[in-house]
């Protein structure tokens, strides 16, 4: 129940600007130790400092997969260490200097969904000038840049236990209406 009521809570969190839309026309210059490519499964496998840029957006990992799609969409996936989470990170389109950051285990990235799920130990955070302004914590956390909404789940439910999301919000200037 308790992480219903979180989830629930965290739909009026007012992150209401989308990822950067310019990056969608962007290459995707991938660093690895070693790349290998698989042209009829159109996927690439990466080791060892994986390195991801597209426009904006920027992805980290120990280990990571692309598997392109006919259509041409790229579904991505990024794997850390246990001492060296998996990263990735994004700006904002609005008119201030904002970026979203997330670390976890595990990222998956869903480039035709615009879905980006991260699995274990998961942190999200809205950063605004490189200043933290809210953090979400949880086993795992969902994203969807088209909806626009989060879900937080724990790694097993257990109602006897303290709730294990968790989630620190800037307070907002209120719009006055005339």
């Amino acid at each position: 129940m308790r992480v219903l009521i979180f989830i629930l809570a965290l739909s009026a969190l007012p992150l209401s600007t989308q990822a950067n839309q310019t990056d969608r026309d962007k290459p995707l210059i991938i660093n690895a130790d070693q790349v290998d490519f698989d042209d009829v499964k159109q996927k690439y496998t990466l080791t060892g400092d994986v390195l991801l840029i597209r426009g904006s957006m920027v992805g980290t990992g120990e280990r990571g997969f692309i598997l392109v799609t006919p259509e041409g969409y790229q579904m991505i996936d990024l794997n850390g260490k246990s001492n060296l989470p998996a990263s990735m990170r994004q700006r904002r389109e609005t008119l201030q200097d904002e970026f979203m950051q997330g670390i976890a285990k595990d990222i998956l990235y869903d480039d035709q969904k615009e879905k980006l799920l991260l699995v274990g130990n998961a942190t999200v955070k809205r950063l605004l000038n490189m200043q933290m302004l809210d953090q979400l914590q949880g086993w795992q956390i969902e994203y969807e840049d088209v909806k626009e909404s989060y879900k937080i789940k724990p790694q097993k439910l257990d109602l006897n236990r303290p709730p294990e999301s968790r989630a620190i919000l800037s307070p907002r200037k209120k719009v006055v209406i005339k």
